[in-house]
């Protein structure tokens, strides 16, 4: 009788809304459980997370009951709930690749960088998700063959507007015992998963939302006068460059080389008693190069792009997206490329993905890039490239034609691909005599696989380096951009690195957050530097090497080198790692502190700890604070330091890199500093791959493709005009 009842009832409207309503709240607690990591610690925020979802599930399939026509507010219904069940279902693959929660900016962004994702999200798909969708499709499937019934009967306005007034009811409920739980909750967003965790999806991406709008009208508000507090902060915790490095490099080229997901344990790792990245162990201890072994990642939402924006600007990436994709196209910036140009420097990126990956074809403009070498300037045959573009033996060995055409000194910026997600290599490219691990997480097995391609890769162009000469008068920088394997694989990977899973904490997590970073250059002293920092901090460094002071910029971090450099630095989700402690959660003594040295819990504070922590948790969240400040509203536009030219990216067309390379050449004649005209001829051949692709196929590395040479306009020479000068 009860089942009868009821079956009755689901074949009411307002039946089946109660029906689509529970099959998304058991979806979303198994996504709750199994998928997110909500940190939920008692069971009140247990049963809070339990109401999240329905209220606002509620609001949502209403709306389908506003429609008169039966037929139509069934379809409406169903409209709605497939958009929510969507919202999950993205937000639990993004979860699973970011350990995060999709943003509005992410989301209406996610057109540029759509275009350079490969098989990454495939492999992010597990069977279980099936369960998310299997709801909708028996559901479907029973009002097709007439099991479900559409029920006929009007309802006017009032039973709607009821169940939308439930809706809200429990919607209210949730905030309000969240806000028991966790007071000021939407005031004090630092971390993501705190409002997911007591709000639920829909909330967040509502609160997400009204934020957003938010910002954008404050960003529309920006003056200059909001530059005061940010520079006094700067110019504060600025740190004066070392007398014994400043300058050491000046006029040298630049080699920046960016390892994808390579994180610092890989380094001196032996796996089945082979390293797995050899040539990159001797470059690290090597006599002329400056090792740093306690250097962070320190990346948000934008990944491998703020890494880059760190490098390149010395300021955070913003709290809610990526900047590159988000404020590339229309914010100022003060870069590396651009700053370096004033001393006589040309500038380049390297990458076999799209340009439109992470908006860099605007953002690399808006820099002062002369040159960006995409995609479209390398092999194409499909078995070439990787998930993620053009596989880096390949990648290098094909930039030199391109690298040889530079006017020196240069800046440059290799961004390899193959060591990502899911580190997928082809068998012909795996080294027969590396044996990798043979655990049961198939992502770390091929991890170390895809490593030690990379580091192959290296030698090979190190090779180059030397044999073509540019070795001599150059600075290579080698950094990770962020790590390969996220927290949740951390506990099997720990007895590969020697560490026990049984005792694997949040310190360990952290640990797991340092990247190489390495200067190399054979007038350099070398030395393994074991003091704290973070890619925020490469600029600074790197440009006081170059004899270029920093005093006057807008840059976050110090010179690593520097004698009166404080050794801490900041993620972008608050936690905080200096000389002395780990502090983890935004939140000082309130959140959960380690001791840095021995990693174990400091549970009783004495005064001075306390003191320390404070001015720390103080200066990390100021730091990130003016940071988001100065980019969100586009500050650098009202501020040029003394000696700085702004950029003018109209002046850069990256469809005719080549045909201005050769025209600046051909122009400068005697006075051409590239290495192709000091070797009198082209240097292609100097270089050795073992990259089976290429076997057979020289004229890749050789010769330049007739569409590009062809691929000239009339405006080519003319807009060379001002590097021209500058060699001049």
């Amino acid at each position: 009788m009860k089942k009868k009842k009821i079956i009755a009832f689901i074949q009411t409207r307002p039946g089946f809304l109660t029906l689509l309503v529970l099959c998304f709240w058991i979806k979303y607690i198994f996504a709750a459980y199994f998928d997110f990591n909500l940190g939920l610690s008692d069971p009140y925020q247990h049963i809070i997370m339990w109401l999240s979802p329905i209220g606002t599930a509620i609001i949502l399939i209403s709306i389908g009951f506003y429609f008169p026509k039966p037929l139509v507010s069934y379809i409406a219904m169903l409209v709605m709930d497939f958009a929510n069940t969507a919202l999950l279902f993205a937000n639990i693959i993004y979860y699973r690749q970011f350990t995060d929660f999709l943003t509005i900016k992410t989301m209406t962004n996610a057109g540029k960088v759509s275009q350079g994702l490969g098989k990454s999200t495939v492999a992010l798909l597990h069977p279980s998700d099936i369960i998310i969708w299997i709801d909708l499709i028996i559901i479907i499937t029973l009002l097709i063959i007439h099991k479900i019934k559409i029920d006929q009967k009007s309802y006017g306005l009032s039973m709607p507007f009821a169940i939308t007034s439930i809706g809200a009811l429990l919607t209210t409920l949730n905030i309000f015992l969240a806000e028991t739980s966790r007071p000021r909750l939407l005031r004090n967003t630092f971390d993501r998963s705190y409002v997911v965790k007591y709000l639920g999806v829909d909330t967040f991406a509502a609160y997400d939302g009204i934020k957003s709008a938010q910002n954008g009208q404050v960003t529309r508000n920006a003056n200059a006068s909001d530059l005061n507090n940010i520079l006094n902060f700067t110019k504060q915790n600025y740190a004066a460059p070392s007398s014994s490095y400043f300058g050491i490099e000046k006029n040298r080229n630049v080699i920046v080389i960016h390892l994808e997901s390579f994180q610092q344990f890989l380094i001196n790792l032996k796996v089945n008693g082979k390293e797995v990245t050899p040539f990159l162990n001797s470059l690290y201890k090597n006599k002329h190069t400056i090792s740093f072994s306690n250097f962070y990642h320190q990346v948000g939402l934008g990944r491998t792009s703020d890494a880059e924006n760190m490098l390149e600007t010395g300021t955070y990436g913003i709290s809610d997206g990526s900047l590159f994709t988000s404020l590339g196209s229309e914010n100022t910036f003060q870069a590396a490329p651009q700053i370096l140009r004033q001393d006589g420097y040309t500038s380049a990126v390297f990458h076999g993905n799209v340009g439109t990956f992470w908006n860099r074809n605007d953002v690399y403009k808006n820099m002062g890039y002369n040159y960006f070498f995409d995609k479209n300037y390398y092999s194409t045959q499909p078995k070439d490239a990787s998930g993620y573009g053009l596989k880096d033996k390949l990648f290098f060995a094909e930039s030199i034609k391109y690298l040889e055409q530079m006017q020196q000194p240069f800046y440059t910026k290799f961004i390899t691909v193959t060591n990502h997600i899911p580190f997928n290599l082809d068998k012909e490219d795996q080294d027969p005599n590396f044996k990798t691990t043979n655990t049961t997480d198939q992502t770390i097995n091929n991890y170390f696989v895809t490593a030690h391609y990379l580091d192959e890769a290296i030698h090979e162009f190190f090779n180059y380096l030397k044999s073509s000469g540019l070795y001599k008068n150059t600075m290579v920088v080698i950094y990770g951009d962020h790590y390969g394997l996220s927290n949740s694989e951390n506990e099997t990977l720990a007895p590969v690195i020697g560490e026990s899973s049984d005792t694997w904490n949040t310190y360990n997590n952290v640990q797991m957050q340092r990247v190489p970073f390495m200067i190399h250059a054979n007038n350099l002293k070398g030395q393994i530097n074991h003091e704290v920092g973070g890619e925020i901090d490469v600029l600074p460094t790197l440009l006081h090497l170059l004899g270029i002071n920093t005093k006057d910029y807008v840059q976050f971090g110090n010179d690593l080198l520097s004698p009166h450099r404080q050794n801490w630095v900041v993620f972008r989700n608050g936690t905080i790692v200096s000389s002395k402690y780990v502090i983890v959660g935004a939140k000082g003594i309130k959140g959960t502190v380690y001791d840095r040295k021995n990693g174990k819990q400091i549970i009783n504070f004495t005064p001075q700890e306390k003191k320390e922590i404070a001015e720390l948790a103080k200066k990390g969240k100021d730091s990130l604070h003016y940071s988001d400040l100065l980019n969100n509203h586009n500050l650098l536009r009202f501020y040029t330091p003394k000696g700085f030219i702004p950029v003018d990216p109209d002046q850069f067309n990256y469809s005719e890199n080549y045909q201005r390379m050769i025209t600046i050449r051909q122009q400068l004649g005697v006075y051409s500093t590239s290495l192709y005209s000091r070797h009198h001829g082209s240097t292609t051949g100097l270089y050795r791959t073992e990259a089976p692709e290429l076997k057979g196929r020289q004229e890749e590395i050789d010769q330049v493709s007739e569409v590009i040479k062809n691929n000239s306009s009339k405006n080519s020479a003319t807009s060379s005009n001002s590097e021209d000068d500058q060699k001049k």
